[in-house]
Parts: C-alpha cells; sequence; structure tokens
C-alpha cells in the first residue's frame, strides 16, 4: 500500500510539474492577447500557441511557415517563408529539472525510487501527448513524437538524478544497494565514485557561476547598445514587454554561450561567424536587443579567460581531496588521477548536452547557425577542468595531511588494545559514601576510600 500511495504522490508531482509550466505561458500570453486583440478577440489560438512554446522550451524544434500574404507585407524573399528555430530557451527545461529532481528525492525517501520516478515519467508523458496533439499551430508545427518523447525524458531524467543521489546515500534495500556493496567491496576504491560527482558538481558550480557574473558584467558596461537596439526596433510598450520576456526565458541558454566564450571556443550568430576569446567576426547581427552585449572586437590576450574554467577545476579538486582528508580516506595516485579524470569527463558530457539544446537554428539562411559547437565546448571545457582538477589531487600532500593521517592511524591502532586491568582500591576501615555529583562540602576522607595523611601537630597553626 506504501509503494501505491508513493506512485500516487509521484504521479501528482508530475501532474503539478507540467500544470505549473503550462500555467507560466498561459498567464502572460492571456493577458498579452487581451491587450493585443481586446477581449472579442479570437481565443482558439491561445491554447495552441502556449502548447506550441511549451513544447519548445523543452527542446522540442520548431518548423516555422510564414504566410503568403505575411510575405508580400513585409517583403520577404520566398525562400526564406519556412525555417526551423531549434535554439531551445533553458528556462522552462530546467524549471523541470528541478521540479522532477525533487519529487524523486521524496520516492526515494520512502523507499521507492524507481517506482516513483518511472510514475512521474509516464504521467507526464501523458500530459505531453495530450498537449501534442490538441496544441497544433500551422504557422509553427512540432514533430509529433519529440513533442511525446523529449519532455517526459527531461522529467524522467530530472527524477532519476534526485532519487538516485538519496537512494545511493541512504540505501535502497535492492539493486543500488547491491552495487554500493559491490564498490564498497574494494577499499581503496569505495570513495571514488561520489568524489567525482561531487567534484563535477564543483566544477558545474564554479563554470555557471563565472559565466552569469561575466554576462552581469558585459550588461553593465554595454547596456547602452542594448536599450539603443531596444529603441531601434521601435515598438510599443507591449512588443517591448514580449521582447523582454523571451529574452529572460534565454537567459540560461545565454550563460551557456558565456561558458563556450570563457572556454575558449566561443560561439556563432549565423553561418561563418564566430565570437570568441581570440577574435570576432560578425556580419549583420539581427537587431534583437541581447546581442548589443556581443563584444565588437576582441584582442589574443583575452585568452586569458581560459584561466576561470581551469580555476573551477582547481576549485572541485580542492572540494574533493579536502573531504577526502576530512574523512580520513586518503587514496592512492591512481585512484586520484581517475577521480580527476571522471570529474573532467562528467563536466564535458553535461557541457556537450546543454550546448546540444543551445545550438540550432533561429531564422533562415545564414542564421541556421547560432550558438555553441557540441564538440569544441565540451572538449575544451573538459580539459581545462582536468588541468585544474589535476593540479590539486594529484599534487603530494602536506605535512598536515599526513600529519593528520599518522594520528588517525595511532587513534586507530589505540582503540584495538584491550584496557588495562582495574587496580582494587586499598582497604580501609571507612565507610566509603556514594558521591553521586560533584558536592564540594563533603569530607575529602569519604571520598571512594581516599584517607587524608596525619597531619604532624608541629605544623598546625595556633
Amino acid at each position: 500500500m506504501q509503494r501505491l500511495l508513493v506512485a500516487l504522490l509521484a504521479a501528482f508531482d508530475a501532474a503539478i510539474a507540467a500544470a505549473v509550466g503550462l500555467v507560466v505561458l498561459l498567464a502572460p500570453l492571456t493577458l498579452l492577447w487581451t491587450l493585443a486583440f481586446g477581449i472579442t478577440a479570437d481565443w482558439g489560438a491561445l491554447w495552441p500557441l502556449t502548447g506550441t512554446l511549451w513544447q519548445f522550451g523543452h527542446g522540442v524544434p520548431l518548423a516555422v511557415t510564414i504566410p503568403a500574404e505575411l510575405l508580400v507585407a513585409l517583403a520577404i524573399p520566398p525562400e526564406a517563408a519556412t525555417f526551423a528555430v531549434s535554439v531551445t530557451p533553458l528556462a522552462f527545461l530546467l524549471f523541470t529539472l528541478l521540479f522532477a529532481a525533487r519529487s524523486g528525492r521524496r520516492a526515494a525517501s520512502s523507499g521507492a525510487w524507481l517506482l516513483g520516478s518511472l510514475s512521474g515519467a509516464v504521467v507526464f508523458s501523458l500530459i505531453s501527448a495530450g498537449v501534442a496533439l490538441t496544441a497544433r499551430l500551422d504557422a509553427a508545427q512540432t514533430p509529433l513524437p519529440l513533442a511525446i518523447v523529449l519532455p517526459a525524458a527531461v522529467y524522467l531524467v530530472g527524477a532519476l538524478c534526485g532519487a538516485v543521489r538519496i537512494a545511493w546515500e541512504d540505501g535502497d534495500g535492492g539493486l543500488l544497494d547491491r552495487l554500493h556493496d559491490r564498490v564498497d567491496a574494494r577499499a581503496d576504491w569505495a570513495p571514488v565514485p561520489a568524489a567525482v560527482v561531487r567534484g563535477a558538481a564543483f566544477a558545474l558550480v564554479g563554470v555557471v557561476g563565472a559565466s552569469a557574473l561575466a554576462l552581469a558584467l558585459t550588461t553593465l558596461f554595454r547596456g547602452g547598445e542594448v536599450v539603443a537596439l531596444f529603441q531601434s526596433a521601435r515598438v510599443d510598450a507591449l512588443g517591448a514587454t514580449v521582447l523582454t520576456l523571451a529574452q529572460l526565458l534565454y537567459l540560461p541558454t545565454i550563460v551557456v554561450w558565456t561558458a563556450s566564450w570563457l572556454a575558449g571556443p566561443g560561439f556563432a550568430v549565423g553561418v561563418g561567424t564566430a565570437v570568441s576569446p581570440a577574435g570576432t567576426q560578425l556580419g549583420v547581427v539581427p537587431g534583437i536587443p541581447v546581442f548589443g552585449l556581443l563584444p565588437e572586437n576582441s584582442s589574443i590576450w583575452m585568452l586569458i579567460v581560459v584561466i576561470v574554467p581551469v580555476a573551477a577545476g582547481a576549485f572541485a579538486g580542492w572540494a574533493v581531496r579536502s573531504r577526502l582528508v576530512w574523512e580520513g580516506t586518503p587514496l592512492g595516485m591512481v585512484q586520484r588521477a581517475v577521480i580527476a579524470g571522471g570529474i573532467a569527463a562528467v563536466t564535458a558530457g553535461i557541457a556537450a548536452l546543454a550546448a546540444v539544446f543551445a545550438h540550432g537554428s533561429i531564422g533562415p539562411g545564414r542564421l541556421s547557425d547560432v550558438g555553441p559547437s557540441v564538440g569544441p565546448f565540451a572538449l575544451a571545457l573538459g580539459v581545462e577542468v582536468l588541468i585544474g582538477a589535476a593540479i590539486l589531487l594529484l599534487s603530494p600532500r602536506n605535512r598536515d595531511e599526513l600529519a593528520e593521517e599518522r594520528t588517525d592511524r595511532w587513534l586507530a591502532e589505540m582503540t584495538e588494545l584491550e584496557p588495562l586491568p582495574e587496580t582494587p582500591a586499598p582497604a580501609s576501615d571507612v565507610p566509603v559514601r556514594e558521591v553521586t555529583a560533584f558536592d564540594d562540602t563533603a569530607p575529602l576522607d569519604d571520598l571512594r576510600g581516599f584517607t587524608a595523611p596525619p597531619v604532624d601537630p608541629a605544623d598546625r597553626r595556633d
């Protein structure tokens, strides 16, 4: 019955996650729809637009088709009438991941992590199928299989990550416990998996934090260009609101672009363009206000920014090494090298996955290649994190670590020794008074057989 309850609660969590994501889109769209078209507007297109944008936020690409009358009105060439939009606004995807991870942790704490994760993913896939079948737009179509699978896959990955983390630490009485026992059978390799995951988390936090800080500083110094692009767009208050909300949804995606710039490979804003610390090569850039943050030129000296990912790797190596020393589990050189390589591999894998969603097309023609390249970004970031982590993990241990290790070993040996036999108290005719608490007024002669030495009368004072 308890497992059934866990499955029902996980399914309810999935339904809440999907509903919140849809409402977050539907509420502002309803307001904007009312302001733009009035109360008498055709509300039939509001739900298809909401569902299509929700699918797009989970990585589903859009096939946009501009109507013929709009082509003539805007003087758009016919070859630009159909194009793909595949650069994902990662804000929706991150929300689903975090919500699913929370649900997975709750299921793992209840003792049914796999059942809870699968139950939530099934319900989320059913909701995705319902949205995909009912929200269809002629102007922006999504592939039906991807519209059903991708949102459910995002939720499943988040739920499994949150559940496995708790079940690995607390135990699940099943598959993970057996795997944990096999890992613990090798005492010298048992701390390695947890150290790799912990180090990768520290490295990713360091890279993301540095990228967000760099983006904030760039906004501070180049905010005037962003305002100028807003003004050149010649939109009213409603249009400015729509542009601002859209750019906020793309904020995590832009952080990924910034991380690729810090790592060295940079990113593209069109076919044949490049924005990297080594140099900037731009052609005609769309008048999107956020593109005002792009640097106009670069210097070879800006390659010094690659120290930032190296520092993030060093931070991860320091955190892992400090934890191992604090836990009293010093590892050999081979194990520490494997930890450094594992941290770099996990970091590179997650960076590659983020680049897959942050790279793609945003329009016709040369705008079909926008964002960081997956391979160079993952490879550069992995190598830089590996260098930083290896510096801290493979360096010789200092005196404090060796002294702490010797102290721990001495304490372990002392606890294994048998206690010495107690010496019996000397016989005495004076009765022993049991003292259960500290009593500073008790006579010394009555304390556990202790007899005060005789005092010579000559030593007494008058």
